[in-house]
C-alpha cells in the first residue's frame, strides 16, 4: 500500500507542478514508470485509484489523460463517500449545510436573474399543494441547487450537492413521520423565493437557515427518542 501511495504522490506532484495539465495524456506506462522510479504494477494501481476520484481518465485503447480537474467533477467523489454515513452523522452533514447554504442563498440574491427566479417559481407551482414526499424531496434538491448555481460559485455548488446525499434520507424520513412537514417545506420555499425576488440578502439567509434548521432539529429529536 505504501508503494501505491508513493506512486499516487508522484503523479499528483506532476499535476500540481504543471508538468501534467488538464487534458494532457500521460506518457506510456513503461516510460512513466521508469521516469518516476516506480514498478509498472504500483503505477497501475495509482492510476486506478486516481481515476476513481476523477483525477485521471483511463480511455481503453487510447491512453490515460488528466481530467479537466473541474471542481464539480472532483467533488463527485464526496457524494460517493458521504453515502456511507451513519444515521447519527446525518446531523453533522446538516450542520455543515446550515453553515454554507444560507450564505450561498444570500449570495444568490444579488446575482440571480429574474428569469431564474421565475423558473424556480414555476417549479414550485408545478409541484402543487399536496405533492408526495418523494416529489417534494426531488423538488427540494432542484430548488436549492438552482439557487446555489445562480450564485456563480461552482465549488460551493458542488460541495453542497455532495452534502445533500445523507440529508435526503432525513428529509424523506421527516416527510413520512411529521404531519406538517410538506406544508412547512412549501411555505419555507415560497419565503426564500420571495426574499430572492426582493433582492433581500439577509431575509434569504434567514429563511434558508430556518429551512435547514427545522430538519436538523426534528432529526435530533427523533434520534434522541430512539436512543
Amino acid at each position: 500500500m505504501a508503494v501505491t501511495d508513493e506512486a499516487i504522490e508522484k503523479i499528483k506532484g506532476m499535476i500540481v507542478s504543471g508538468a501534467l495539465r488538464p487534458g494532457d495524456r500521460l506518457p506510456k506506462e513503461s516510460e512513466l514508470a521508469a521516469e518516476l522510479g516506480l514498478s509498472r504494477n504500483s503505477l497501475r494501481e495509482a492510476v486506478r485509484a486516481l481515476s476513481l476520484i476523477r483525477i485521471l481518465d483511463v480511455r481503453q485503447g487510447d491512453g490515460t489523460y488528466v481530467t479537466s480537474l473541474d471542481p464539480q467533477l472532483l467533488l463527485e467523489a464526496l457524494s460517493f463517500v458521504v453515502d456511507f454515513h451513519r444515521d447519527d452523522t446525518a446531523l453533522e452533514f446538516l450542520a455543515v449545510r446550515r453553515m454554507l447554504e444560507p450564505a450561498a442563498t444570500a449570495l444568490a440574491s444579488t446575482r440571480i436573474s429574474t428569469e431564474e427566479i421565475d423558473g424556480l417559481g414555476a417549479q414550485l407551482d408545478a409541484l402543487g399543494p399536496d405533492p408526495s414526499v418523494e416529489e417534494l424531496v426531488a423538488s427540494d434538491l432542484e430548488f436549492h441547487r438552482g439557487i446555489v448555481q445562480a450564485g456563480g460559485n461552482s465549488v460551493l455548488c458542488s460541495l453542497l450537492d455532495g452534502l445533500s446525499g445523507p440529508t435526503t434520507r432525513a428529509r424523506i424520513w421527516r416527510g413520512l413521520t411529521q404531519e406538517d412537514a410538506v406544508s412547512r417545506t412549501l411555505h419555507e420555499h415560497r419565503a426564500i423565493l420571495a426574499a430572492l425576488r426582493d433582492r433581500d440578502a439577509e431575509a434569504a439567509r434567514s429563511w434558508a437557515t430556518v429551512h435547514i434548521a427545522s430538519v436538523e432539529q426534528w432529526l435530533r429529536s427523533t434520534l434522541r427518542t430512539q436512543a
